[in-house]
């Protein structure tokens, strides 16, 4: 994660990245991707592409990038984009 913090320039900004290699954050959030597709070519409980915004601990907005036929959401992924993020904190 800080290898990928670095790439993106992050620096010493309000943002963080954290991993989630026992997936249990990703679990809690049931944010599991259950699609046969990503186990069928070997990745096993990836988790749904999804932003989210918190403060304080409370939840304040989830978006999550997935549709028919595309469960990763690769297709279409403005729902978790910084753009479509922004404008729901705005309101």
């Amino acid at each position: 994660m800080q290898a990928w913090a670095k790439d993106q320039k992050i620096g010493l900004s309000k943002i963080s990245f954290m991993g989630d290699p026992a997936g249990i954050f990703t679990k809690s959030l049931d944010m599991e991707m259950t699609d046969p597709g990503p186990p069928s070519v070997g990745i096993i409980g990836r988790c749904k592409r999804f932003a989210l915004h918190a403060v304080d601990g409370e939840i304040k907005h989830v978006a999550i990038s997935e549709g028919p036929n595309d469960p990763a959401g690769d297709g279409n992924p403005t729902a978790t984009l910084a753009e479509a993020m922004i404008n729901s904190i705005k309101g």
